[in-house]
């Protein structure tokens, strides 16, 4: 959808994701703004359909500033939560300090508003920047804990999945779609796109399949320690069993989600990280319990 030209000479547009040349010229902002390259996507299908991006537009074609929003219910204490997550928050250079960022907020989170999302969650490293829209940062824990005796039942061997096979993404997207959350208490109930791109930044990240248990693990391993970053399947199998299909034999484990379904006990501790968790409404206040986004849903 394409708006007319505002005072500055640039055109307002929103959900123009079929658009090739537009969605390259995010990319290319994104890239020219923060390094990363976002056009991975076209490798695993495409940008995220759920996602409704607004930006402006210069007469070349150029992306010159963008805010965008996306699904990623959530299960909060129990309860499906309707989230909208936000990201591709960028504006070039020559075009700051001009008001199109808070326009683009604006439009954003009114847009949400109109559809009915009952939360609305971030990242970002200026958290004073979104608390006058009512975000307010949400404390992040992750979880340390000695690891447990390996599993008493063969747990049958994981195999490793690659982001270069073709079949391995549609497995990996298979199991994301059909997800068991790993955690009643706070974790994403649905999203595919971040944990691919997530998976495919970050080179140090593992991603192996639990064929016994329909089960995608994504996890590292440091030393002694090792970490467990998500989950994607239809159960969740148990912490020793993880251990005992990857043969791992750690001295500690970290986990990035709220443990509760991984018969296992840990310790909480704050998140280091300068990167804030902010979200916006009423439910995920209050939390039962300490609680962290998996890095798999980063966005």
């Amino acid at each position: 959808m394409a708006g007319a030209a505002d005072s500055h000479g640039l055109t307002f547009r929103q959900d123009y994701f079929d658009d090739p040349a537009a969605w390259a010229a995010l990319a290319a902002l994104l890239k020219d703004t923060f390094g990363i390259d976002v056009s991975i996507q076209d490798h695993f299908g495409g940008p995220d359909p759920t996602s409704m991006p607004f930006g402006y537009f210069d007469a070349d074609g150029v992306c010159a500033a963008n805010f965008s929003a996306f699904s990623m219910p959530m299960i909060i204490d129990g309860r499906l939560v309707r989230a909208a997550g936000f990201q591709s928050g960028a504006v070039r250079p020559q075009w700051r300090g001009k008001g199109l960022y808070r326009d683009l907020m604006n439009r954003a989170f009114g847009w949400c508003d109109e559809q009915g999302f009952e939360l609305g969650i971030l990242l970002t490293d200026k958290p004073a920047l979104y608390e006058p829209y009512g975000f307010r940062v949400l404390p992040q824990h992750r979880f340390l804990g000695s690891a447990p005796p390996v599993a008493t039942k063969p747990a049958g061997r994981a195999r490793a999945l690659s982001l270069d096979k073709a079949a391995d993404i549609a497995l990996i997207r298979h199991a994301l779609q059909g997800r068991t959350p790993v955690s009643p208490v706070f974790a994403v109930a649905a999203q595919v796109e971040m944990f691919l791109l997530n998976s495919a930044f970050d080179a140090g990240i593992r991603l192996s399949l639990m064929e016994d248990w329909e089960a995608v693990v994504a996890w590292t391993s440091e030393g002694t320690t090792f970490e467990l970053l998500d989950i994607a399947g239809t159960s969740i199998p148990p912490l020793s069993a993880i251990l005992s299909a990857l043969d791992q034999h750690p001295d500690h484990v970290r986990v990035c989600f709220p443990p509760g379904k991984l018969g296992w006990q840990a310790t909480p501790e704050p998140s280091p990280s300068d990167i804030s968790l902010m979200v916006r409404g009423n439910d995920a206040n209050p939390l039962s319990g300490p609680v962290m986004l998996s890095p798999m849903a980063e966005f």
